[in-house]
């Protein structure tokens, strides 16, 4: 996906917003693999840890401040630890955009200042008329 970019970006930036503009298939959340024991009284889970059932994947996000997870097959679980990593590459890379944008315009800044000159101290002249001597009547 191409971007049009004034002229004068710097190359990190440009390339920080290519990479997010990459788009792909992209979650929040977390992956667990679990293995339970049945409620069976003669299983063999109930006394070995190896002999549990499973395994069990589940995610895990927060949806408006809770918690939500659903089971997930095999074969879904490799495609949502796919989606888990982008999403956390995302986000690294969008911070480092913020960063790199940041960088910019210090720089930008910096050199609107040297341009202009050093700011004067003094502040600005006071144009307001001089007050009423009058004071106002308490009753």
């Amino acid at each position: 996906m191409a971007t049009s970019a004034p002229p004068g970006v710097p190359p990190r930036v440009r390339q920080l917003a290519t990479d997010l503009a990459d788009a792909k298939p992209m979650r929040r959340g977390s992956l667990s693999e679990r293995t339970i024991k049945c409620s069976k009284p003669g299983c063999a889970c109930a006394q070995d840890p190896k002999a549990r059932h499973g395994p069990y994947f589940s995610l895990t996000h927060a949806v408006d401040g809770k918690t939500r997870s659903r089971f997930l097959t095999a074969e879904q679980a490799v495609v949502a630890a796919q989606q888990i990593e982008a999403g956390r590459e995302f986000r690294t890379n969008a911070g480092a955009y913020w960063e790199a944008c940041e960088e910019w315009a210090d720089v930008a800044l910096a050199d609107s200042t040297a341009s202009s000159g050093e700011a004067k101290k003094g502040g600005s002249k006071q144009t307001s008329k001089t007050k009423s001597s009058r004071k106002s009547k308490r009753s």
